[in-house]
């Protein structure tokens, strides 16, 4: 069927001519219209039915759009995408309709004036019922379900979501279609008309992150810390207003066997220094935070001249996943890697028609390392009620640089703990704090195993406490296959830890702190971190920024 075009003919036997209906379809939910939607158009032929809608038939419809046509003669199903202008492809299913199986009721009703029996069929646990009548002698549904009940008048799911006729015409044409030349397997097919809604960025493909003097900058990546950290600049579209913003890891062990830190992060570069600067120029080049307990914290905090990174997405490497996937047990089938993937659109303002750095690390001393791949997706979004937001980073003490000398977050050690000074040039309305926290460190007694109280300070006054804790540990065994297993009959990797565990994501949290002046203002983290313990010590890996009108 490759390369031909199809036409629905018309006939000069009032006979056949009976046969070629077009029917209007609209969707309701709950009892209740949907709003501004688009009139399927079903065209029904003794040979074939063509399933479109008003907006493709007419030209007018936004991309990637879908058409069916069913050839009744072989029972044969060929799906038509048109992904963009020009862009159009094909897959053609032979089996689908004869798998389909019915379950006959005696209840009847009248649709449009025609008599119509009921059945029904159930799809993945969804109870679909069809009304269908045999008084206009031909077949075809508003969908792939259905085609050879009768012509279907109406299709209710679960109840409660109806697609119904509202008007059968015998129109003086048809409307024709040309097969693509692009003929795809169906899930091929699938998957490409799935990539076609939404706008993936590519960030990083299968790079390496490792520990090694070897590892050299190109035209695209920038290295550095000896190759724990890989930088690039991208350009982000202009992203609508209550768009979808998703960032994607894949991650797996390329020698590493250790659960690392990892952080997919962006540079701000608005002020007159920044994170790429200490990254060129060595990490005593960023401003210093003290807080009196002799120790100095490489940009750390936002000043008037700087601001900190940005944290996209901060992740942990389980214990050697694919590496040490040779290391068998009963009963386990190793993961060949773990995919992290977290909502980013609040980030939205920092990104939308942008030109940024983007960077990914990955705290370890392996020469082999880490492998990891990054994307970006925007999925755009119609109307929204959104409104704009502003952003304002105040603070990171992840020490993505730890390879290159950056101090640990163990500035918790002090009663003034982590305390950030940020001037507002305007007043900022419904503020929420954007804070991810992790412990770290100390083995069985240090903060990482030890649940120990956040509480956040704005303008010296208590505003917030938790204690962040993560106790799912143990649901992500099939990523480690390199945790060590204890005399107790637990792994390394089940246990409970600040916040985090070995193949995960972790979550910001949003700490409401509600409007706020412009002018200077001041907000502190405490933490009451561990005493080291020998050569062990804790830390807190801490980032925030505010998000607000």
């Amino acid at each position: 069927m490759k390369n031909l075009l199809f036409t629905f003919l018309l006939f000069a036997s009032g006979t056949i001519f009976s046969q070629h209906y077009k029917i209007t379809y609209l969707k309701n939910s709950n009892g209740k219209p949907i709003q501004d939607q688009d009139p399927i158009w079903v065209f029904v032929h003794p040979k074939s039915t063509h399933i479109t809608s008003e907006s493709i038939v007419n030209r007018t419809a936004s991309y990637p759009n879908e058409e069916i046509v069913v050839f009744k003669d072989t029972n044969t199903i060929v799906q038509i995408a048109h992904l963009e202008i020009g862009n159009n492809i094909s897959a053609t299913d032979s089996v689908a309709l004869t798998k389909q199986t019915f379950e006959y009721l005696d209840e009847t009703k009248k649709i449009l004036g025609y008599n119509c029996k009921k059945a029904k069929t159930i799809i993945n646990s969804n109870t679909i019922e069809f009304w269908y009548t045999d008084e206009l002698n031909c077949k075809g549904a508003p969908t792939v379900l259905g085609q050879n009940l009768g012509l279907v008048l109406e299709m209710v799911r679960n109840g409660n979501y109806a697609v119904t006729a509202t008007k059968i015409e015998k129109p003086k044409t048809f409307p024709g279609f040309v097969l693509p030349k692009k003929n795809f397997d169906l899930i091929t097919y699938k998957d490409l008309l799935w990539k076609s809604r939404f706008t993936t960025i590519p960030i990083f493909k299968d790079q390496v992150i490792n520990f090694s003097s070897e590892s050299k900058s190109n035209d695209s990546i920038l290295r550095f810390a000896n190759g724990t950290i890989a930088v690039r600049k991208m350009k982000f579209p202009e992203i609508t207003i209550g768009s979808q913003i998703f960032a994607d890891v894949t991650e797996q062990s390329n020698g590493d066997a250790y659960d690392r830190t990892g952080s997919l992060f962006m540079i701000p570069t608005d002020k007159a220094l920044s994170y790429l600067d200490g990254l060129q120029n060595g990490a005593k080049t960023l401003p210093i935070y003290t807080n009196g307990n002799g120790k100095e914290y490489q940009g750390v905090v936002a000043t008037e001249q700087y601001n900190p990174v940005v944290e996209l997405m901060r992740f942990f490497t389980p214990f050697g996943v694919k590496q040490y996937n040779y290391l068998e047990q009963k009963d386990k089938t190793w993961a060949e890697n773990v995919l992290y993937r977290q909502d980013i659109s609040d980030l939205l303002p920092l990104l939308s028609g942008k030109e940024v750095w983007i960077g990914i690390n990955i705290g370890n001393y392996d020469k082999g390392g880490h492998k990891v791949s990054a994307n970006i997706t925007i999925h755009s979004e119609g109307e929204s009620k959104a409104k704009p937001t502003r952003i304002v980073p105040l603070f990171c003490t992840n020490n993505i640089m730890e390879m290159a000398g950056q101090e640990y977050g163990t500035m918790f050690n002090n009663e003034k703990g982590l305390e950030v000074s940020f001037t507002l040039d305007q007043p900022m309305k419904n503020i929420k704090l954007r804070y991810i926290t992790t412990g770290h460190g100390g083995w069985e007694n240090g903060d990482e195993f030890v649940p120990k109280k956040n509480t956040i300070y704005l303008n010296g006054k208590e505003t917030f406490g938790f204690t962040p804790w993560r106790q799912d540990c143990g649901s992500y065994r099939l990523s480690n296959p390199a945790s060590g297993n204890f005399g107790n009959g637990l792994s390394s990797s089940d246990y409970s830890r600040s916040n985090w565990c070995p193949g995960t994501v972790t979550n910001p949290i949003f700490i409401d702190l509600g409007d706020l002046p412009a002018g200077n203002h001041t907000l502190k983290v405490s933490i009451p971190q561990g005493l080291p313990e020998g050569g062990s010590f804790s830390s807190w890996n801490i980032s925030g920024l505010l998000i607000g009108e």
